[in-house]
């Protein structure tokens, strides 16, 4: 389980689960989990058509994650921004159907670009994936406070002259970073299910942005840590114990959550964290 081929896969499954931990935390805080689902999901496009370009899949992937990022941006400005994620997606999944039907790709590839071959990961994979990743992470870093202030405190953002449009362009420029780092290696399901899955189960235990980021990591990792030992033993697919042990997590959090509730409300006290509401 840790010799050969395995190793790569438990080092890029953990860059992944870093990732998908700390940009998928603003994804539920901003309560932006559909375009989370999208970009990546969408971007699948890009891969399918760059053979037909003459360009790598990566860089094929990569523009159609930033140009759904920034066009779901954009024209939520004026328009709602759930009808806007689903057009934008269906558009983008209605091309990356016309190019497979034109470059004639093989099933596996395209199996390979939604479903993740986390177990089949070559060496090769990981210096890009680690740099990518490292990015995404320096980028929410560097974005934090006004992260944070547009998430939370959107009137007190305007007031100190914080653009919310600026501040929501650059988070979906970084889950397009993300999508860009992750998909070829992990596929779209993996990705989306640590995006979504670990953050919100954080969110239902602590109300603390820094402690939620951190316990984001953890349940992201020891999530695909245990999926990766799951398929290894059961020949099973890695994207089904990561979507189920994610599902399980939040589900644990928001029993807990509940219990304390309970408990806080026959002693007289709340005790549920604010994060628990969202």
């Amino acid at each position: 389980m840790f010799s050969g081929f395995m190793v790569n896969a438990w080092e890029v499954a953990s860059i992944v689960a870093v990732v998908a931990g700390v940009v998928g935390f603003f994804a539920v805080l901003r309560g932006s989990a559909f375009a989370a689902h999208a970009i990546p999901n969408g971007a699948f496009a890009g891969a399918a058509g760059a053979p037909l370009a003459g360009v790598s899949t990566l860089l094929g992937l990569g523009v159609f994650a930033l140009a759904g990022a920034l066009g779901i941006g954009w024209m939520s400005r004026r328009g709602r921004r759930d009808v806007v994620t689903a057009l934008a997606l269906v558009m983008m999944l209605g091309l990356g159907s016309l190019f497979l039907s034109v470059s004639g790709q093989y099933a596996p590839q395209v199996y390979s670009l939604l479903f993740g071959e986390v177990l089949g990961v070559s060496a090769n994979a990981l210096i890009p994936t680690a740099a990518l990743g490292a990015a995404c992470v320096a980028a929410v870093a560097l974005l934090f406070r006004p992260l944070m202030i547009t998430s939370v405190l959107a009137d007190v953002g305007t007031a100190r002259g914080v653009s919310a449009f600026g501040v929501d362009l650059c988070f979906l420029g970084v889950v397009a970073l993300a999508t860009t780092a992750t998909v070829p290696v992990v596929g779209t399901l993996l990705m989306f299910s640590l995006m979504i899955g670990p953050p919100a189960a954080a969110r239902t235990l602590t109300d603390r942005p820094g402690r939620a980021m951190g316990l984001s990591v953890a349940i992201a990792l020891v999530t695909v840590w245990a999926a990766i030992a799951a398929s290894y033993q059961t020949n099973d697919p890695v994207g089904f114990f990561v979507t189920a042990i994610s599902a399980c997590a939040y589900a644990a959090g928001r029993l807990w959550t509940a219990q304390r509730a309970h408990r806080g409300r026959r002693a007289g006290v709340s005790t549920t964290p604010a994060g628990a509401l969202a």
